[in-house]
């Protein structure tokens, strides 16, 4: 069946009204390419004569762990390099007598390593990049692995990491390499971001220390405490650009990173009995059984990516939420509906 664009667009608009968020892109597409999209709002609410175009740039905050992270790390673990049951101390001798050396690949990709809940960085280690590596890697664990899941921004900060460790290669310069370029996501990239892009961004939270909306800065403070690239958030991306990647899962091109191994691999119940479920990074979409086959990860500034393999389909919906707020509920409405509405 195809989804029905009047109502998601009147979906959106609502959101635009109630002042959920200033603006939104979205798109619904298959693995042939995208099938339908639009845009809703303002780029910016202070410009009321400019309504947000497709191509507006998204601070996309924690899809960063996905489209760098989780893309990476398949990368390595389609060429061997990496199994999802290895300890991390087998790749990275100095955790070796460390809480976090036991802890497997597996267990920060379905967030059951037991890492503490909050990353916290400048608290606890300074604002020295190295220290704060230093740090992370030698933290005690919050609890046992294997015992709950606890979502943690920890977990994708640790696998970036080791994808650095492993491959010799900053995470930004190994997305953009293998991954963003050879998917032709043409714009997607870690900060600091050039005059040309930062004019096209969407405006996140008010910042009271420069006493303006961010915009083309990233919202998440670890992010930019480690110079704009970490694994947990930080890059930066278009509608289009992760268009072009979600159709990639649905059919991979060769040499772009990783293969249909990996997103098969990925996008099943990984955690057993514990709940809430989780894939590889994926989760099930909230609404769906897990048999359905529709999994999504959010990003914070209001952002959200959903693929189905069985229904070849793929979903996107891009706002800059934050500019507005903190209150999650109006966007988790939105969003559980605008998911409904493109698996119908």
């Amino acid at each position: 069946m195809t989804p029905d664009s009047d109502r998601i667009e009147n979906l959106l608009q609502q959101g635009v009204h109630q002042e959920v968020y200033p603006g939104a892109v979205w798109a619904v597409g298959d693995a042939g390419g995208t099938q339908l999209t639009g845009s809703c709002g303002l780029l910016d609410p202070r410009d009321p004569d400019h309504p947000m175009p497709q191509d507006t740039v998204f601070d996309v905050a924690s899809l960063t762990k996905i489209i760098a992270v989780w893309s990476v790390i398949g990368m390595l673990w389609e060429q061997k390099r990496l199994s999802l049951d290895d300890p991390l101390s087998v790749h990275m001798p100095e955790l070796d007598g460390f809480e976090l050396g036991p802890v497997t690949v597996r267990q920060l990709l379905t967030h059951t390593a037991g890492l503490p809940l909050r990353a916290n960085l400048k608290n606890l280690y300074g604002s020295d990049p190295r220290q704060i590596r230093d740090g992370v890697l030698r933290e005690a664990l919050h609890h046992p692995p294997g015992q709950a899941v606890e979502y943690t921004d920890r977990a994708a900060l640790i696998l970036g990491f080791l994808a650095e460790h492993l491959a010799g290669t900053p995470l930004d310069q190994l997305a953009q390499a293998h991954i963003w370029r050879p998917m032709g996501m043409t714009t997607t990239s870690f900060g600091p971001l050039p005059p040309t892009l930062i004019e096209r961004c969407a405006p996140t939270e008010y910042d009271e220390k420069s006493g303006r909306h961010l915009k083309g800065t990233p919202h998440d403070f670890s992010a930019r405490l480690l110079g704009e690239v970490c694994g947990i958030a930080g890059a930066f991306s278009t509608l289009p650009d992760l268009a072009q990647y979600l159709r990639h899962l649905l059919a991979p091109s060769p040499g772009r990173g990783f293969g249909a191994a990996w997103t098969q691999e990925s996008l099943q119940v990984h955690t057993g009995d514990l709940q809430p479920a989780r894939g590889l990074f994926w989760h099930p979409a909230a609404g769906t059984d897990p048999a359905d086959g529709i999994f999504v990860h959010y990003g914070f500034t209001g952002t959200g990516m959903w693929i189905s393999p069985k229904q070849d389909r793929w979903a996107a919906l891009l706002t800059n939420k934050l500019y507005f707020g903190r209150d999650r509920q109006p966007l988790t409405e939105i969003r559980n509906a605008f998911r409904a509405l493109a698996f119908a």
